[in-house]
């Protein structure tokens, strides 16, 4: 990634409004996007929260998504 953008990645869960987990992208102190594993819809979505995010840091960000998270859905309805 390009050296001229910092960004601070945080791992974060979710189980309030919606049930998974994802990562929060920061550029300086600022939320720049999120990218979040959502085990209730069956999704995976990007919300992005800072106008005009290089499009080095979103490759960069989707990157990072696909190493930290797991890509399985978690299926709380399974029980034995």
């Amino acid at each position: 990634m390009n050296d001229d953008h910092q960004i601070k990645v945080v791992v974060a869960s979710d189980v309030s409004d919606r049930d998974g987990i994802g990562v929060e992208i920061y550029l300086g102190d600022d939320l720049a996007l999120e990218i979040f594993r959502d085990d209730t819809r069956k999704s995976r979505e990007i919300t992005v929260y800072k106008k005009d995010v290089p499009l080095s840091v979103v490759e960069e960000s989707i990157a990072i998504f696909k190493r930290e998270i797991p890509w399985e859905f978690i299926d709380y309805g399974a029980h034995n």
